[in-house]
């Protein structure tokens, strides 16, 4: 690692590697014919390796191309409506209305290319997922609503309670479909048991509480903060570990996770790590070069170095202004 003049910190591709496998488990590599996933050739920019693949494209164009059931677990993170500066595109919409719209389009493309036992999470602001709870509570089935919550920044609004939570909806194709929930792989630590060392008397004989259980619905992650390792250039950057728990529940390895938003790339980059298959889709080339270097496809893009170079962003719109 270096820094340079102007106060940015510089992350040689080894150095991001040597973070990242000190802290996971080494799976097999995938090796994976990427071609069978689409019905027609790609015709948008995208790279690969054995186990990753990335696009620059529009996910609805490039999402129609893929096969019926062709991939075993989803996690979208779209655009939210609230005004974000993404570089080179907008977020945010005519209307509420507009943006549903949009939103049940993309959400019944990537239900066609799951799989009959594969899941689905998707993430929208807060103001906006009852909207689309009821759409797939009525056309598909919900598993799960799950909170993400978080630390604050310590700047709150005045005029009311501050927004410290962002929804996750879990879903899958109907009541009926069997799905992925690798429960032993996500247990985290039951405090009750682990802490107090309590029994518990319902069992014959008496034995202590459990020290570890399953996840509830509530997730306290800590947001992606500048001087963490895994910050990258991008505005909304989910944490590493909330996607490590939505791949290893609701996938097995060698099995194709796709973002079609993929912005950092973050659940790529989880999803080669723990030994599944990645396919990400972002619009952005900036956003797509981070993809081609966290998921290990390549060092250099048409002669441009594709070192970790981090940068504060301080231009985000991110306060949703009621009533517009």
């Amino acid at each position: 690692m270096s820094m340079i003049s102007d106060g940015q910190m510089v992350l040689t591709f080894d150095d991001v590697l040597e973070v990242e496998e000190a802290s996971f488990k080494v799976y097999p590599e995938v090796v994976f014919d990427f071609d069978k996933l689409f019905s027609e050739p790609l015709t948008e920019e995208n790279m690969r390796s054995n186990n990753s693949l990335a696009i620059l494209g529009e996910s609805l164009s490039v999402l129609k191309k893929m096969k019926d059931k062709s991939v075993q677990l989803i996690f979208a993170d779209a655009p939210y409506n609230i005004g974000k500066d993404f570089g080179n595109n907008s977020d945010k919409w005519e209307s509420v209305h507009a943006y549903i719209e949009w939103c049940k389009t993309w959400i019944d493309e990537c239900m066609r290319v799951l799989s009959d036992t594969g899941s689905m999470y998707f993430m929208t602001a807060t103001q906006h997922m009852s909207y689309l709870d009821v759409y797939v509570s009525e056309k598909y089935n919900v598993l799960c609503r799950i909170i993400w919550a978080y630390d604050s920044s310590g700047v709150q609004s005045k005029k009311m309670y501050g927004s410290l939570y962002e929804p996750i909806l879990m879903i899958n194709k109907n009541k009926k479909a069997s799905y992925i929930f690798n429960h032993e792989d996500i247990l985290v630590e039951a405090k009750t048991g682990a802490k107090r060392k309590l029994i518990d008397y319902r069992k014959n004989p008496p034995q202590p509480y459990s020290t570890e259980k399953v996840p509830g619905n509530v997730w306290n992650f800590s947001r992606v903060r500048f001087k963490m390792d895994e910050y990258e250039n991008h505005p909304t950057q989910k944490p590493e570990a909330l996607l490590e728990r939505v791949v290893k529940a609701s996938s097995n390895p060698g099995d194709v996770v796709l973002d079609p938003f993929s912005g950092s790339f973050t659940t790529s980059a989880m999803a080669v790590r723990l030994g599944r298959v990645g396919v990400g889709i972002d619009l952005n080339e900036e956003y797509y070069e981070i993809g081609l270097r966290r998921t290990g496809i390549a060092t250099e893009r048409n002669g441009k170095s594709l070192e970790k170079v981090k940068t504060r962003k301080t231009n985000a719109k991110s306060k949703y202004v009621r009533g517009e």
